[in-house]
């Protein structure tokens, strides 16, 4: 059985309707370890700056990965950020309950609405005017991830819920009376009360449509890597479809933190790294001897629009979001599960990717000869390297080695569910300003691709492609035109 892509949904019949449509991004919004800001990421794009330094939102020692790329706040500290400064003055309280990975879509979300030239009902803060298009259509799709709890939260409920050995019990952590304990412990009774409400995934997409008056579609996409593009790909259907004139898609996560940190340690996905280590020497994408990734924080939020609509109002575009696709590949360790799944033994790997980008330059009308560039994941992570660079070679086949690559993790760190909203960011500005940024890289790389270390250069760029593939298994690409 093939592997069958699920995100051209221009393909289902059922879902035809108007898509004669045109989508643009008329704002950008970008926060990570280069700064807050798209110019501050551009800027630092270009300069060649690695944004990776030892962490200091958490105590890294007992990890084999000592750098991280956090997000500073205005003073130049990684705990000097905070969503108050985004927010409303009415609406600061939230701000209480609101976890990283909120505070850094929050902002970047109001970023790209300041970019966009952008009126809404966050923005007039009870005062008197208009906002830019009717709430009703106004969507809203937001990628997210798995946000890990604050250990200081977790550690006094923890502590109740122990034995006297110290060892964690079940039936101390819950609050139900049994006949064996009729009293019961519930050392989940010291969390604090709105804790849920802080770390469902959907809180991200939920406080920007507060605070901003989307009364339009809305969802939250949880699939990884990929959540960013999936998000601003289904933006873009309900534009197409007419359901909305406008939406605020992308994405941001937190992983420079304690339990973000052990996963990944445990995965393997990390490269063991002293805090004094030059930084632009640890994340090698495509890099056959790289050891791994180093973890980052952030992630891009972009205001899209019919492009008739945001031409009437005056609105400068950056690119036309013009096509779109998506897939699904088995995991890591598929070839156990290749007879239960019923998968081809000539399926590959890297064909969900394949299935992707193809499906993106469909939907765009454009061939592969007319792509300019390619932003990929490039995360450092060997095996995942090596499946986006299978894909790239079966899409562009010889002509891969004369396309320029932005890569975006050397700088920021890997981001996970907000790493393609930097990755998309990066393409957006790229195509606006008609230039590649430069790149950095501390090891070799195959000489069909364009991944080593280059200075930002000016470039034609018609069509730019921006691919991200997941660890778990989902792709998703887009194709950026120069409007």
């Amino acid at each position: 059985m093939a592997l069958l892509p699920f995100g051209d949904l221009a393909l289902w019949p059922f879902l035809e309707s108007p898509m004669s449509r045109r989508v643009v991004i008329t704002g950008v919004g970008a926060v990570s370890a280069l700064g807050v800001g798209a110019k501050a990421l551009w800027d630092g794009l270009c300069a060649g700056v690695s944004g990776l330094e030892e962490a200091r939102l958490f105590d890294a020692s007992g990890f084999p990965t000592r750098l991280a790329g956090e997000v500073k706040g205005a003073d130049g500290t990684p705990g000097g950020f905070s969503a108050k400064d985004y927010v409303p003055k009415s609406y600061r309280k939230a701000v209480k309950v609101m976890a990283r990975d909120t505070d850094l879509a929050v902002a970047a979300a109001r970023l790209a609405i300041e970019d966009a030239g952008f009126v809404t009902r966050g923005t007039l803060d009870g005062g008197p005017g208009q906002t830019t298009y009717p709430g009703d259509r106004v969507g809203c799709q937001i990628g997210a991830g798995l946000i890990n709890a604050e250990t200081d939260e977790l550690s006094a409920a923890l502590a109740t819920a122990t034995n006297e050995q110290g060892a964690f019990e079940y039936w101390r952590w819950g609050t139900i009376a049994t006949e064996k304990h009729p009293t019961g412990v519930g050392g989940m009774n010291n969390l604090q009360p709105l804790w849920m409400l802080k770390y469902l995934p959907n809180m991200l997409a939920c406080h920007v449509t507060i605070i901003h008056g989307c009364e339009g579609p809305s969802n939250t996409i949880t699939c990884a890597e990929a959540s960013v593009l999936l998000s601003v790909g289904e933006g873009m259907r309900v534009i197409q479809r007419d359901a909305a004139d406008a939406c605020f898609s992308g994405g941001a996560e937190s992983k420079t933190n304690l339990m973000g940190t052990l996963r990944w340690t445990l995965l393997k996905h990390l490269a063991p790294c002293d805090a004094g280590v030059d930084a632009k020497s640890v994340v090698r994408p495509y890099d056959a001897a790289a050891k791994g990734t180093v973890l980052g924080e952030g992630g891009g939020m972009f205001v899209i629009e019919e492009m008739s609509k945001a031409a009437a109002r005056g609105a400068k575009a950056y690119c036309e979001l013009a096509g779109f696709g998506a897939s699904h590949s088995p995991p890591p360790g598929y070839e156990a599960i290749r007879t239960r799944s019923r998968l081809s033994d000539d399926e590959k790997p890297h064909d969900g990717v394949v299935y992707a980008i193809e499906n993106a330059l469909a939907d765009a009308k454009v061939s592969a000869g007319e792509i300019d560039a390619i932003v990929p994941y490039a995360s450092g992570i060997a095996h995942a390297d090596a499946t986006e660079a299978a894909a790239l070679r079966q899409v562009f086949g010889a002509r891969l080695k004369d396309i320029p690559l932005i890569t975006v993790v050397p700088n920021t760190g890997a981001a996970v569910a907000g790493v393609g909203g930097l990755q998309l960011a990066a393409g957006a500005m790229a195509v606006r300003e008609q230039r590649l940024p430069a790149r950095i890289h501390g090891g070799s790389c195959p000489s069909d691709l364009q991944a080593g270390p280059v200075a930002a250069r000016s470039a034609n760029l018609r069509c730019v492609l921006v691919v991200t593939s997941a660890l778990g298994g989902q792709n998703a690409a887009l194709v950026l035109k120069k409007v």
